[in-house]
């Protein structure tokens, strides 16, 4: 089963070809060799104009055309409302003109899966502005991935704060630009236990969402492309519960 994962939801856009759970290759832009840039996360390309040459880029290096694909893979959020109707509406393109069911991902699980190095928690952060982050926290062990809340938007201090919390006295690793963003609040309130990434900023979550979605494909659990929808999340969302943590 080959499966292409496309992500424009976050600042490094990014696709993938995975097949059986391996990730074959991935393009991204900016590229992790462009995005040596100490602490700071790359600035956001223009998805609009990267995202179909990062394509046209991973198919020519494998040799594979779309009829050589078996689904496609996407972030449909929370994220860039525009970087989602991008990521989206090219997907829905490729997926009417060449018959490709389509699965949609949760950026913030991507994340937290594509934090390979890692078992425990993870608590990807997203910065929506307007102080406010997009996050969830998520328990990891080998492959697996648990999730412990719902993603949310809130105020970041109201979300960092119930993490610190709930985290209790584990080691939790924060990952996305909301991380870096707030990074020093973060290892204000969780001292020692504050895990962060370092030096590559720009890691694909593009080979996360085609692995994530391999078992849906193999169940034919596709998405409807006609109501498939970005999840931006709204203010109504905003409890934040973590069962087992509180």
């Amino acid at each position: 089963m080959r499966i292409i994962g496309i992500d424009t939801a976050t600042a490094t856009a990014s696709v993938a070809l995975v097949g059986h759970g391996i990730i074959i290759a991935e393009k991204s832009h900016p590229s992790r060799a462009a995005a040596g840039n100490g602490d700071r996360y790359p600035a956001k390309s223009n998805h609009a104009e990267t995202i179909l040459p990062l394509l046209e880029s991973l198919l020519e290096s494998t040799g594979m055309s779309l009829q050589n694909i078996d689904g496609l893979a996407i972030a449909i959020g929370p994220g860039s409302f525009t970087g989602l109707r991008i990521g989206l509406s090219t997907v829905k393109g490729l997926a009417y003109g060449s018959r490709l069911p389509v699965v949609g991902v949760s950026t913030l699980l991507a994340m937290a899966a594509s934090a390979t190095d890692h078992d425990g928690l993870i608590c990807p952060i997203l910065d929506a502005r307007k102080n406010e982050v997009y996050a969830a926290l998520f328990e990891k062990t080998g492959d697996v991935v648990h999730r412990l809340c719902e993603d949310t938007v809130a105020s970041a201090p109201s979300i960092l704060d119930i993490v610190s919390t709930s985290a209790g006295e584990k080691h939790c690793l924060m990952v996305g630009d909301g991380a870096v963003t707030y990074k020093q609040w973060l290892a204000d309130r969780f001292g020692g236990r504050a895990l962060f990434q370092t030096g590559d900023f720009s890691v694909s979550t593009a080979g996360a969402i085609a692995r994530l979605s391999e078992d849906r494909f193999r169940s034919n659990d596709f998405d409807n492309l006609g109501s498939l929808t970005p999840v931006y999340l709204r203010h109504s969302q905003n409890e934040f519960h973590l069962p087992g943590f509180v």
